[in-house]
């Protein structure tokens, strides 16, 4: 299995069992003991016979928080970009009607 990012993690609601095993360095086997038992370090969802594990519950026993950005844009370093830049978004004050 491929590792898988932070990104990764927090750009889907869900991840599947063996996903978040390998992330918490569990076997499959000892994976789905613990998710069968409900013994599993983190909430699983068994959908039939498939297990899931929501990511924010994940990323919470990684102790990396959910709502953190999955990567930081590194500010401007040439005129041009900051003229780009401070013109793409309007900054003036909201009236309201």
């Amino acid at each position: 299995m491929k590792p898988v990012t932070t990104a990764e993690l927090r750009a889907t609601a869900t991840v599947g069992l063996m996903t978040a095993a390998a992330v918490l360095g569990i076997g499959r086997t000892k994976a789905y003991e613990l998710a069968t038992r409900d013994q599993f370090p983190c909430r699983v969802i068994r959908v039939g016979q498939i297990y899931r594990v929501p990511t924010p519950g994940l990323l919470e026993l990684l102790g990396l928080a959910p709502e953190q950005p999955a990567t930081t844009i590194p500010p401007p370093t040439t005129t041009s970009q900051l003229t780009t830049t401070s013109t793409r978004y309007d900054t003036r004050p909201r009236t309201t009607r």
